[in-house]
């Protein structure tokens, strides 16, 4: 993180001293040798592209998720590796599919929560007072909300198309985010450099975006890759709900809720995209608990 020297915060850019940004650097550099030295950052990181890789390559490996074998609930075997079915779809392709609009829906409504959340929280820790209070109560109006109810409610006012979906996901974690950027911001603002710079006559948004951001980017980051997993996870319950894609698309969520009538008897029609939400949700969770601890 660069570091700005409080005395040259009324100038048009930011002075920066050559040993402090030295020391940042070797900082930055130290945090990535130590991301790098565990393993459940390189393994998660590693869950995280192989679904991408499917998500976009399906197509290009000649699945058909869609082409039914007539092979009713077979079990995993070479020719169907996930086995098939109630339909005789073959599960891996399902599986494969399933993976894009988890990673569509997901990570853009994380960075639109992210986005969205963090603004709201950098401006009520920046300005406290009435502006502070009526962000928070507002958002703890919503925070308040049973999660199910409030996403039937979103549901039903904007649809279930991608965009929707986004926007959904976006609405529903961004007053979480901005509740911990905000108390990240409350120790910023304590600082003599944040006071240095309203001293010296810099602007609300100048200050905001030049002095404090930098300062609490790591939360947003760690916010932003924890919201990944829990949006996924809730794309995927949506779908699972009949809430979100509709049959005869590829999803997670609606493939488990078609199959757990099989559960017993064809176990591997719910497990293997039970194990893809559970996997990608674990890998966003622990990648987030490994940036926390290395920026610590």
């Amino acid at each position: 993180m660069t570091a700005v020297v409080p005395g040259a915060l009324a100038t048009d850019a930011p002075v920066v001293t050559g040993p402090e940004h030295t020391a940042g650097s070797r900082r930055a550099r130290r945090g990535w040798r130590a991301l790098l030295g565990r393993p459940t950052f390189l393994v998660s990181v590693a869950v995280l592209v192989w679904w991408v890789v499917l998500a976009v390559g399906w197509h290009a490996l000649g699945l058909q998720p869609f082409a039914k074998t007539g092979e009713l609930l077979q079990a995993p075997s070479a020719a169907h590796w996930f086995g098939t079915d109630s339909l005789g779809r073959d599960v891996f392709a399902r599986v494969a599919a399933g993976a894009r609009p988890a990673l569509v829906i997901g990570p853009f409504g994380a960075a639109l929560a992210t986005v969205l959340g963090g603004t709201l929280g950098l401006v009520a820790g920046f300005y406290r007072g009435w502006v502070d209070t009526a962000l928070m109560r507002f958002f703890d109006v919503l925070l308040a909300l049973p999660s199910l109810i409030f996403l039937v409610v979103l549901v039903g006012a904007f649809g279930v198309s991608t965009p929707a979906l986004v926007l959904i996901v976006g609405v529903l974690f961004a007053p979480g985010i901005a509740r911990i950027v905000r108390a990240a911001v409350l120790v910023e603002m304590g600082k003599s450099y944040v006071q240095a710079a309203r001293l010296q006559g810099e602007s609300a948004l100048r200050a905001m975006l030049t002095e404090l951001l930098p300062n609490v980017v790591g939360v947003f980051v760690v916010q932003a890759v924890l919201s990944l997993g829990a949006a996924i996870f809730i794309t995927a319950s949506l779908s699972f709900l009949g809430l979100g894609s509709q049959p005869p698309a590829a999803d997670w969520g609606l493939d488990i809720n078609a199959n757990r009538a099989y559960l017993q008897a064809a176990w591997w029609t719910v497990v293997f995209p039970g194990v893809a939400v559970a996997s990608i949700v674990v890998a966003a969770n622990l990648i987030a608990d490994n940036l926390k601890e290395v920026a610590e």
